[in-house]
C-alpha cells in the first residue's frame, strides 16, 4: 500500500514537472513570435503629402527599412515616385534606392535613377529631391534625352517649380557633351 501511494506521488509529481516543462516552453515561443514582429521593415511602402503650393507628392516601394537612430528616416527599396505639379504635369521617378525624411520629404534616390518629364527623360545614379527647395539634383554618370538631342553630363538640377535646368560638369577642363538626334 505504501508503495502504491509513492506510485501515485511520484505520477502526479511527474505529471506537474511536465506541465511546468510545457508552460516555460510555451512561453518561449510566444517571445520568439514577439521579437519577430518588432522588426523595423515595412513592405509596400506608401507615402502621399502635398505642399503649400498644392503640388502632390507620391512615394511608393517594394520594402522600407526605418533607420534604428532616426525614426523619421526610412530606407526603401524598389522606388517609384510621381510629382503632380498643380498644372497638372507628372514627373515620374524610379531608382533602385532611397532614403526618405518623413518630416520634409527630402529623398534621395541612389542607383539606377530614371526621372520621366513629358517627353524628356534623365538617367544617373544619384538623386537628391528637396519639395522645400524646389529642386531635383541628379548626379554620377547623368544622361538626359529627349526627341531632339542628348547630352552627358556630372550634374543636372531643376527647379521644379520654374523647369529650369542647370547643367555642368565638376572639372572646368571637362564639357558637357551634347548630340543631336
Amino acid at each position: 500500500m505504501l508503495g502504491l501511494s509513492v506510485l501515485i506521488m511520484v505520477f502526479f509529481f511527474g505529471l506537474k514537472l511536465f506541465e511546468e516543462e510545457n508552460k516555460t516552453l510555451t512561453k518561449k515561443e510566444v517571445i520568439e513570435e514577439d521579437a519577430d514582429a518588432t522588426t523595423n521593415v515595412i513592405k509596400d511602402v506608401s507615402y502621399r503629402s502635398k505642399d503649400v503650393k498644392g503640388n502632390e507628392y507620391i512615394l511608393n516601394a517594394d520594402e522600407g527599412q526605418i533607420d534604428l537612430s532616426n525614426n523619421k528616416i526610412i530606407f526603401l527599396t524598389k522606388v517609384d515616385a510621381n510629382i503632380i505639379m498643380m498644372s497638372g504635369e507628372v514627373i515620374n521617378i524610379q531608382s533602385d534606392y532611397g532614403k526618405y525624411n518623413i518630416n520634409n520629404y527630402d529623398t534621395i534616390f541612389s542607383k539606377n535613377v530614371m526621372i520621366s518629364y513629358e517627353d524628356s527623360k534623365v538617367d544617373g545614379n544619384y538623386l537628391d529631391f528637396s519639395p522645400s527647395r524646389n529642386s531635383l539634383i541628379i548626379s554620377k554618370d547623368v544622361v538626359y534625352s529627349n526627341q531632339k538631342s542628348s547630352l552627358k553630363a556630372d550634374v543636372v538640377e531643376i527647379n521644379i517649380e520654374t523647369k529650369d535646368a542647370k547643367i555642368f560638369m565638376y572639372e572646368k577642363k571637362k564639357k558637357v557633351k551634347i548630340k543631336s538626334n
